[in-house]
């Protein structure tokens, strides 16, 4: 069990990132990590430990003024306890993607051999949350749009579930294009997402768990359906 959560806004989202993944605490205690977007950067903390031991002053000032962000909190139930194994994970191709992930792949070794042979991605950890994220930056790769639209998302997402097998939530950053947030076709895994109004627009947030829209004041929109996708 790992806490995830992924907010859109107008103004920078680290702290609200870091407040959500303290009250998501409870879902992994071995790890934490972050990654907010600024403009066509991407800032990044991850290490094991508690969020209160991750995220110390200097780490947030470093994680800038993005007000597009990814955090999760581990609880490894695949791979090992290394802190390579911390999340958001990222890959460069394309486009750029960090993926927070909370699940299980019972294919994970069969697709991490499919990603070797035929997509010609390499996995360099155990973590099947690394494997889920090539499945889904490979998929985005295959329809070479310069910068993809919904539509293309949801086609990679929809080719993630029927090569995937198993219990998984998860939330990525395009980018350029903006966060996404699935489950798999049986549901096994929360997803729940909301929106805020403030004096500069509307923010959005997708997390494990309710507990984290409202103690950040989000208004609860509904869980995202078995085997749906929400693009922001």
């Amino acid at each position: 069990m790992c806490g995830i959560v992924g907010i859109v806004s107008e103004k920078p989202v680290s702290q609200d990132l870091y407040e959500a993944l303290t009250v998501l605490q409870h879902r992994g205690q071995d790890a934490a990590g972050m990654v907010t977007c600024h403009g066509r950067k991407l800032q990044m903390r991850k290490a094991n430990g508690l969020v209160r031991d991750v995220f110390q002053q200097q780490h947030m000032q470093r994680l800038g003024d993005g007000t597009v962000g990814l955090a999760h909190v581990r609880y490894p139930t695949a791979g090992s306890s290394s802190s390579a194994e911390a999340q958001p994970m990222y890959v460069n191709s394309p486009y750029g993607i960090a993926f927070a992930h909370n699940g299980n792949l019972t294919n994970s070794l069969e697709l991490q051999a499919d990603l070797f042979k035929e997509d010609m991605r390499h996995v360099n950890t155990g973590s099947d949350s690394e494997v889920l994220l090539n499945v889904f930056a490979h998929e985005l790769q295959e329809l070479g749009a310069d910068r993809p639209d919904a539509e293309q998302i949801f086609k990679a997402v929809e080719e993630v579930h029927r090569r995937c097998s198993g219990g998984y939530a998860g939330i990525a950053l395009i980018m350029g294009a903006g966060i996404v947030g699935f489950r798999d076709p049986l549901g096994i895994r929360p997803l729940i997402y909301g929106k805020k109004e403030t004096a500069t627009g509307i923010d959005y947030m997708l997390a494990s768990e309710s507990v984290a829209l409202d103690a950040l004041g989000y208004q609860r929109i509904r869980d995202v359906k078995p085997g749906e996708a929400v693009f922001i």
